[in-house]
C-alpha cells in the first residue's frame, strides 16, 4: 500500500503535465487517504455536528475506515441526504442561505475525493482564480487588484444563485474531459443528486452542487474554470491592445522647454524659477495621452461566483465585455448573469464593491515622491462606511455604546477574549485598506462595550474598569493603550492573558493570510499515530480501539459535577480534544456524559 503523499504527487504530477487521469476509483481503496481525511477534518467544529443522521467523527476507528472501503470496492456504498439548515448571509443581513450538514462518513469520503481532485486539477487552475485554493484567498485576490494601473471602468459580475444553479449533467461532462474513469464519475453523480433533508421531509436535488459540503467548493472551481477559460482565451486577447499608451504632446513640450532651459541657464536664479514652473505645471497633467484610440487594456480576478474586471477603454466596450460573459454563462455554462447586481461603475467617479470592500482609481496630482506621481491612476482598497456601521451596531443601543447581558456571567478572561476575537478578525481583513484608520471608530465602540459589559458584572464604574484592566501594548511604531486580564493558574503553569486592542491600524500592502500553517507530507498528525497504536489510553487493550471526541476543552468541566472521571482528568492533563478507548470504555465514557450522550458505532 502506498502512503497517500505519493499517490497525491504521481496525481498532481499528471495535472501539471495535462495528462488524463485513469484508474481514479481503486485509488479510494487506499486507507492511508483515509488517515489523511481524518487528520485534515477532525479539528473543525462542523465534525461534531450531525448531519441526517446521529453519527459524528466520535467513535472514528480503522474498522468503520476499512467498512467504507468494503463498501466501495463493490460499489455498495450510498450517500447520505444532507440535513439542510439556514444561516444568515453577512453580519446584519436578514437574509438566509442553505447550509448542508453531511454524515460523518460522507464528510471523510468526500475528503478522499477533493484530495485526488485538488492535486490534479490545482496545477491547471488559472492563476486569475483565487477562491477555495492552497495558499490564496481573499487578500490575495485583492493584492491582485490593487496592481492594476488606469482603470477607467468596473464591471461587477454577480451571477443568479450560483452553486444552486450548476447542471449536474454539464458537471460531469466537464469532470469526464480528464478524470477517465466511469465508476469514479458515478460516485460524484450520486452524490449530486444524493438530496436533502428539510423538517425531515427528503427533497431532490436537480441542479447545483451541496453547499456546506467538503467536496463542493473544488466542484464550483472545476465548473467555473471554463468561465477562466473563456477570459483568458478571449476577452484577455482582444482587449488587450498596444504596449503602452502614445505619449501625451503638452507634457513632452513642456518638459523639453524645461531641460532646455536648465540647459542653457544652470547659473540663472530666473532661468531656474521658469524650469521649477513648467515642471510643476507638467505634474498636473497626465505623461500619457489617456485618449489614446489604439490602447485598451483589461483586467480579470475571481474568487468564487465573485469575479471582477476593470477595463481601459471606452463604455460601450465595457458594456460589450458584460454582454458577452451573459451570453457564454448561459449557453455554456447554463448560468445567468445577475442584471441588477452586475455593475459597470466610473473608476473615476464612483467606487465598486469586490468581496465586501470598496475599489476606486486613486487620483491626486500632489502626491509626489522625487517630482514623480507615485499613486495617481493606481488602484486603492477602502473600508466601506456602512460595513463599519453594521458591525457597529452590534455593541451599540438607541445610538451608544451598550452592555452585551449575554457575556456578563461569563469569566472576565472569557469576555476579553471574545471581544479580541471578534474586533481581530474583522480588522485583520481590512488592513489592506488604505483608510483602515477608520477602524478605531470600532475600537472604540467595542472598547466601551467591554468595558460597561465588566462594569454591569461588578456593579462599578468605567473609570474603576479602565483603571483596573488598563495596560501598555508595545508595537513597532509605539505603544498603545489596551485592556488585559491577567489569570493566574499556579507556580507549574503559564497564566492566562487576554488583552483587547493593541492592534496597529495601518495599511498594509501585502496580504494577510489566516490559513492553516503547511502541512508536512512525510508525517501524520498526532491524533492518527494514536489510533494506528490501537492501544487503549485508559484501559491498555488492544482490541475495538476507536477515538473519543468531544467539542472543545471547556466541555470537561461541566458545572455541577464534583468528581471528574478519569478519562477527563486524563484528556485535560494532556489537553487534547481526542481520546484513543476500546470499545467497552467509550461506552462507560458516554454512560458518564452530563448530557446523556448517546454512544453511536
Amino acid at each position: 500500500m502506498r502512503i497517500a503523499e505519493t499517490v497525491l504527487d504521481v496525481i498532481r504530477e499528471r495535472g501539471r503535465r495535462g495528462l488524463p487521469l485513469e484508474d481514479i476509483y481503486r485509488q479510494l481503496f487506499n486507507p492511508d487517504l483515509y488517515l489523511k481525511a481524518y487528520g485534515r477534518l477532525y479539528r473543525n467544529d462542523g465534525a461534531m455536528t450531525p448531519g441526517a443522521t446521529t453519527e459524528t467523527v466520535d467513535g472514528m476507528s480503522l474498522e468503520k475506515i476499512n467498512t467504507l472501503i468494503e463498501a466501495l470496492r463493490y460499489e455498495r456504498y450510498r450517500w447520505t441526504p444532507v440535513r439542510r439548515t439556514y444561516i444568515p448571509k453577512k453580519h446584519g443581513s436578514k437574509k438566509l442561505r442553505p447550509l448542508g450538514l453531511p454524515t460523518w462518513s460522507d464528510k471523510l469520503l468526500q475528503e478522499v475525493i477533493r484530495l485526488i481532485l485538488e492535486a490534479y486539477y490545482e496545477p491547471q487552475s488559472s492563476c486569475h482564480s483565487h477562491g477555495y485554493r492552497p495558499g490564496l484567498g481573499c487578500h490575495t485576490a485583492l493584492e491582485e487588484v490593487t496592481k492594476w494601473k488606469g482603470v477607467k471602468w468596473y464591471v461587477e459580475g454577480d451571477i443568479s444563485q450560483c452553486f444552486d444553479s450548476f447542471d449536474h449533467s454539464l458537471m460531469l461532462s466537464i469532470l469526464a474531459e480528464k478524470l477517465h474513469d466511469h465508476r469514479f464519475l458515478r460516485l460524484i453523480a450520486n452524490l449530486l443528486k444524493a438530496g436533502y433533508m428539510e423538517n425531515w421531509r427528503y427533497h431532490v436535488t436537480l441542479s447545483g452542487v451541496p453547499q456546506g459540503s467538503v467536496i463542493g467548493p473544488i466542484l464550483s472551481n472545476i465548473y467555473l474554470a471554463k468561465l477562466d477559460q473563456f477570459v483568458e482565451t478571449m476577452l484577455l486577447p482582444r482587449y488587450n491592445r498596444e504596449e503602452r499608451r502614445r505619449e501625451n504632446l503638452p507634457y513632452k513640450a513642456l518638459m523639453n522647454a524645461a531641460r532646455k532651459r536648465g540647459d542653457k541657464g544652470k547659473r540663472d536664479q530666473a532661468q531656474a524659477k521658469f524650469k521649477r514652473a513648467w515642471r510643476k505645471q507638467a505634474q498636473q497633467m497626465p505623461s500619457r495621452d489617456p485618449q489614446d484610440p489604439d490602447f485598451r487594456r483589461l483586467w480579470y480576478v475571481r474568487f468564487a461566483d465573485d469575479f471582477l474586471f476593470g477595463f481601459s477603454g471606452p463604455r460601450v466596450e465595457a458594456e460589450g465585455i458584460k454582454c458577452q460573459l451573459g451570453e457564454f454563462l448561459n449557453e455554456q455554462l447554463k448560468l445567468e448573469l445577475s442584471e441588477q447586481k452586475t455593475l459597470i461603475t466610473n473608476a473615476r467617479q464612483e467606487s465598486a464593491r469586490f468581496l465586501n470592500y470598496e475599489i476606486i482609481t486613486l487620483d491626486a496630482d500632489d502626491k509626489r515622491h522625487k517630482y514623480r506621481r507615485c499613486i495617481n491612476g493606481g488602484t486603492g482598497l477602502m473600508v466601506p462606511e456602512d460595513v463599519i456601521k453594521a458591525k457597529c451596531s452590534r455593541y451599540m443601543q438607541h445610538g451608544k455604546p451598550t452592555h452585551l447581558a449575554a457575556r456578563i456571567h461569563d469569566t472576565d478572561y472569557s469576555i476579553v477574549s471574545q471581544y479580541q476575537a471578534e474586533y481581530r478578525g474583522f480588522v485583520q481583513y481590512y488592513l489592506l485598506a488604505f483608510n483602515v484608520s477608520r477602524l478605531w471608530r470600532l475600537h472604540r465602540v467595542m472598547q466601551l462595550s467591554l468595558v460597561k459589559t465588566l462594569a454591569n458584572k461588578y456593579k462599578a464604574s468605567l473609570n474603576q474598569i479602565f483603571r483596573k484592566y488598563k495596560t501598555d501594548v508595545a508595537t513597532p511604531h509605539g505603544s498603545l493603550k489596551a485592556l488585559k486580564v491577567v489569570v493566574n493558574r499556579g507556580a507549574d503553569k503559564k497564566p492566562l492573558v487576554a488583552i483587547f486592542g493593541g492592534i496597529e491600524l495601518r495599511h498594509q500592502e501585502r496580504a494577510i493570510l489566516n490559513d492553516r500553517p503547511p502541512e508536512v507530507y512525510s508525517g501524520r498528525s498526532e491524533v492518527v499515530q494514536r489510533l494506528l497504536a490501537e492501544m487503549c489510553e485508559l484501559c491498555g487493550s488492544e482490541e475495538d480501539c476507536e477515538v473519543h471526541h468531544i467539542r472543545k476543552l471547556a466541555d470537561l468541566n461541566p458545572p455541577g459535577q464534583k468528581e471528574k472521571p478519569n478519562w477527563v482528568k486524563r484528556m485535560a492533563a494532556r489537553r487534547r480534544k481526542t481520546l484513543v478507548v476500546c470499545r467497552k470504555c467509550h461506552e462507560a465514557i458516554h454512560k458518564e456524559l452530563p448530557n446523556g450522550a448517546k454512544f453511536v458505532k
